[in-house]
């Protein structure tokens, strides 16, 4: 009898580890999503909607975080400085670890202070004219500029912002000149444009899209590798002869630096079964973002390329905010 005792009680105690180890399985509590804006925006939407649907598939709630200000930099700050463990988790985008790294010096490492989870989308910039301007498409508005230097103006959501670089890439591979005029967002950017005191921008195709379907602007040409699926007779820049012309507003997930690769793998493998759903992709579709998969690595090098490319332009054009 005493030596089953024993035998019972050292079965039970090999047990101890393995049961230890389901009760800590990840996530075993509420996850913290910072967004780097207020609540109630399109980039709010984007993270509302996706964490609501990953909260179920993990099994476990998200809680959305709206941490606003300075352009992202306090939401970068505050999830670079939170522990490594999965817990807490930032939506970037295109600003935060593209745009803003590019033209000035923010207090973060947007590589080094953050772990790459997965892409969630992206949707494309698109230009757009003065719907009284004498051109139907691309060929014919670049004729103009080129044919009154210095005449026109564009818009922009701000000195340093994707609309702004957008444009400047394009004024460099046309080599000709438009003035540059910042608003402080979009929408008064877009007031100028319909009242024709600027003549062109490159904003977000769904900040368009109600002034397309007005027709007080008109839409010649998108970003990206493919024409949009909701806008199909928009031509890319590309195959209008703009080869590799991208420029995209785009969210992402990353995390403080050094999180475990096992909870990385399992965040990223069920963002990308959230990211699959037909759900999601007609919920994204207000915002006009199609759904993209990547891998931790692919998303890493991704954002690598975006500040690359962004700071390439910002110092050909000399754009730097911190002068």
């Amino acid at each position: 009898m005493k030596r089953r005792n024993l035998l019972q009680a050292a079965s039970a105690l090999s047990l101890l580890p393995t049961l230890g180890h389901a009760q800590a399985a990840y996530p075993n509590k509420p996850i913290r999503y910072i967004v780097p804006v207020v609540a109630g925006g399109g980039s709010d939407m984007v993270g509302r909607t996706v964490t609501e649907r990953w909260g179920a598939l993990l099994k476990q709630t998200f809680i959305v975080d709206n941490q606003a200000g300075g352009g992202g930099v306090i939401a970068c700050q505050a999830a670079a400085r939170a522990a490594p463990d999965g817990y807490t988790l930032l939506q970037g985008y295109v600003a935060t670890h593209g745009t803003s790294p590019a033209t000035r010096k923010v207090p973060y490492d947007p590589i080094k202070d953050h772990t790459p989870i997965g892409m969630i989308g992206a949707t494309p910039n698109v230009l757009v004219v003065n719907a009284s301007l004498p051109v139907r498409n691309l060929q014919e508005f670049v004729a103009y500029v080129k044919a009154n230097p210095g005449r026109l103006s564009y818009g922009s959501a701000g000195q340093g912002s994707l609309t702004h670089l957008t444009m400047e890439l394009f004024k460099q591979q046309i080599n000709s000149f438009m003035v540059h005029i910042p608003y402080r967002g979009v929408a008064l950017a877009f007031t100028d444009l319909i009242g024709g005191q600027t003549q062109a921008m490159f904003p977000g195709l769904a900040a368009a899209v109600p002034h397309m379907k007005s027709g007080r602007v008109r839409a010649l040409a998108v970003t990206g590798p493919n024409r949009h699926p909701q806008y199909k007779d928009i031509p890319t820049l590309d195959e209008s002869g703009f080869k590799g012309f991208d420029a995209q507003q785009w969210y992402g997930v990353v995390g403080p630096a050094g999180m475990p690769a096992p909870i990385v793998k399992q965040l990223n493998d069920t963002l990308a079964t959230v990211l699959k759903s037909p759900d999601l992709r007609d919920k994204l579709s207000i915002e006009a973002i199609e759904p993209i998969t990547m891998s931790p690595e692919q998303f890493g090098t991704f954002i690598k390329a975006e500040i690359g490319r962004w700071s390439a332009i910002a110092k050909a054009r000399n754009i730097q905010l911190d002068n």
